[in-house]
């Protein structure tokens, strides 16, 4: 039987729980519209405003936590949030529903509430010794009776399920802790109140501060500097910091204040390594993290794409990315980032999970989609992938591996620039299309016997007609370029040429079911694939899925081995866990300690014995079927 008051009574609504707020919009709206006088629902905006800025300062809190660029040399712990616990903190602003509901029932039982003047210095003060004298100590004594045993198996406990630290920790309790919670900040709000010192700004003032100390407990990059008690040593006492809070969650007989350490100093429950361990991270903010083994060297897509980030919003960033309506009021203020990042901005740190003891993160070159096609631009580009391999090689990365654009054959020669360039690299510099070519390639049935390829001539699509005519499958090329044709046609073994057919429009594929689509084609030039074709694609962006009598194919991706850790970011489109290929192409070449470059021209002999190291390791082919 579940515990009294353990378990939201909305927890099933979903995004529908916000419906609750409703009727304070609705009392709002119509006290503006009929009444002629909104004062008298200026509770209800009071209430929708406080709930909406503290929503804010907690998202606020949450995305500096999660610009690991600024905070990966001060991270408390160093393991990342995986998607276990963005779910299970998915509904962390249960609690201000509550609130507000409680704030609704005292401003219609107390009418008085609406007639507080907006500022009143003394009800600061009285405030502030409220919450000294009455709700440090009793959320200390609380806290600790939260971790009796009952009390915390039935509640507390889900509090401490969370292994990381984040702002949203903060509100991921049971109703029960947040009733009592609510009596905390409510008694000096009330006693201010009662004392005929009350204000419109003394509320807001409070409930947002106290949110605000709360995220930064929950925080997991610590933001206090040591210096600070070193000059002012009483300091410690009186403002605890995301180092205190964060050893109650992994010693949890100690450090059980609210904000102020006085308390568990005086309760004898004041963890004697606190300050030692919060002078070590903060110490530590100016040098180099933990050398990652591995980097995948992305780009951004588009404009609406840059949002899909854990900075931006976590929760939409654990889940693939698809357009959103919510997204279209931040273009503006997103197309300005874009307009910034170019001027100034330089690559950064964008997510990180570890895999068998080794760390794998992926920078991101401050640079759009679109770019990459505009000709003054491409100089600065090769400026910041080539600035990015020599940082990797400088720290110590073992290998870095090129993202879609990144590894454009125009821009850099497939990566063959930048290895010629600089030959001393110990990094290895890793294009990964061998894997994506292998990906492709298994998707195939074993009684296809003719396929029809668009992009013939590319990196991707020369590796893949070479392979598929050696096991006597007929490729209907598709290219007006005879000499390049040629070219490849020279490369295949002399009994299999016949195999490999120059086309120069799509009708001639027009009684193929096999397409493998490696340049765009527009929905009219699908039109000419007979019902029940398949797409394999590797271009990017997809084609358009217009045909409901055909399956598409998604872009060449791999599921990473079930044992990594703090995964909890998706790759653009990909599902959870699933990265693109040319990403599981360089965690294998890591992997297996490979050490030659894998720039230029795919290797044909090597597709088979890269896809066989990458199924040795645990990564697995991604059903990529969708009707």
């Amino acid at each position: 039987m579940v515990a009294p008051l353990s378990a939201w009574p909305w927890e099933h609504l979903g995004i529908f729980k916000y419906i609750l707020y409703g009727p304070l919009a609705a009392k709002a709206w119509y006290s503006w519209m009929y009444e002629d006088n909104i004062l008298k629902a200026l509770w209800c905006i009071h209430i929708l405003l406080i709930c909406t800025l503290r929503g804010f300062i907690h998202q606020l809190w949450s995305s500096y936590n999660n610009m690991f660029f600024l905070t990966r040399n001060r991270w408390i712990k160093q393991q990342g949030v995986d998607f276990k616990q963005i779910d299970d903190e998915w509904d962390w602003d249960n609690f201000i529903i509550l609130q507000a509901m409680l704030a609704s029932m005292a401003s219609l039982i107390f009418p008085s509430l609406n007639t507080l003047p907006l500022w009143n210095l003394k009800g600061f003060i009285a405030s502030l010794l409220l919450h000294v004298t009455i709700s440090e100590p009793l959320y200390y004594w609380a806290h600790r009776f939260f971790h009796k045993p009952y009390l915390f198996n039935h509640y507390h406990s889900l509090h401490h399920s969370s292994p990381v630290p984040h702002p949203f920790t903060a509100g991921h309790a049971t109703p029960l802790e947040h009733l009592v919670l609510c009596t905390v900040i409510g008694i000096p709000l009330t006693g201010s109140i009662l004392m005929g010192y009350g204000s419109t700004a003394m509320i807001y003032g409070h409930v947002l501060v106290f949110d605000f100390f709360r995220c930064l407990g929950h925080s997991n990059a610590e933001v206090v500097p040591h210096e600070v008690f070193n000059k002012l040593p009483l300091l410690r006492y009186f403002i605890y910091t995301p180092t205190y809070h964060s050893l109650h969650h992994t010693e949890m007989e100690t450090n059980f204040c609210l904000f102020m350490p006085l308390f568990d100093a005086l309760g004898s429950t004041l963890n004697t390594k606190s300050l030692e361990l919060h002078k070590k991270i903060t110490s530590n903010s100016g040098k180099h993290g933990r050398v990652p083994d591995f980097v995948f060297l992305a780009h951004v897509v588009d404009i609406m794409s840059a949002m899909h980030t854990p900075f931006a919003l976590r929760s939409f960033a654990s889940t693939p990315f698809c357009m959103r309506m919510f997204l279209l009021p931040f273009w503006p203020l997103t197309f300005i980032i874009m307009l910034v990042m170019w001027g100034w901005s330089k690559t950064f740190l964008f997510s990180f999970y570890n895999l068998r003891c080794r760390l794998h993160q992926t920078w991101v070159v401050p640079r759009f989609g679109f770019q990459y096609f505009l000709p003054f631009a491409t100089k600065g580009i090769n400026k910041h992938i080539e600035e990015a391999i020599l940082r990797a090689d400088r720290l110590g990365v073992k290998v870095i591996s090129l993202a879609a654009l990144n590894k454009n054959e125009a821009l850099n020669g497939g990566g063959t620039l930048f290895v010629n360039k600089h030959p001393e690299l110990k990094v290895r510099v890793v294009h990964g299309n061998t894997l994506t070519a292998a990906v492709i390639l298994n998707e195939f049935s074993k009684d296809v016997k003719e396929v029809f390829l668009t992009g013939a001539t590319s990196k991707l699509g020369r590796a893949t007609a070479l392979y598929l005519c050696r096991k006597r499958v007929r490729v209907l090329m598709l290219t007006s370029s005879t000499e390049r044709f040629q070219k490849i046609l020279k490369e295949a073994p002399v009994d299999c040429q016949n195999y490999l057919v120059q086309v120069t429009k799509h009708q001639a594929a027009q009684n193929c079911k096999t397409w493998i689509v490696g340049k765009w084609i527009t929905p009219w030039e699908q039109s000419w694939a007979p019902s029940g074709t398949h797409f394999h694609q590797f271009v990017v962006p997809p084609i358009l899925p217009i045909r409901r009598d055909c399956t598409y194919g998604d872009l060449a991706a791999m599921r990473l081995p079930p044992d990594v850790e703090g995964l909890g970011s998706c790759e653009y489109t990909m599902e959870r866990g699933v990265v693109h290929a040319c990403h599981a192409g360089g965690v294998v070449h890591q992997l297996e300690g490979w050490s030659h470059h894998e720039v230029g021209a795919i290797d044909v002999d090597r597709i088979d014995l890269v896809w066989e190291a990458a199924l040795k390791h645990g990564l697995k082919p991604v059903s990529s079927v969708n009707n």
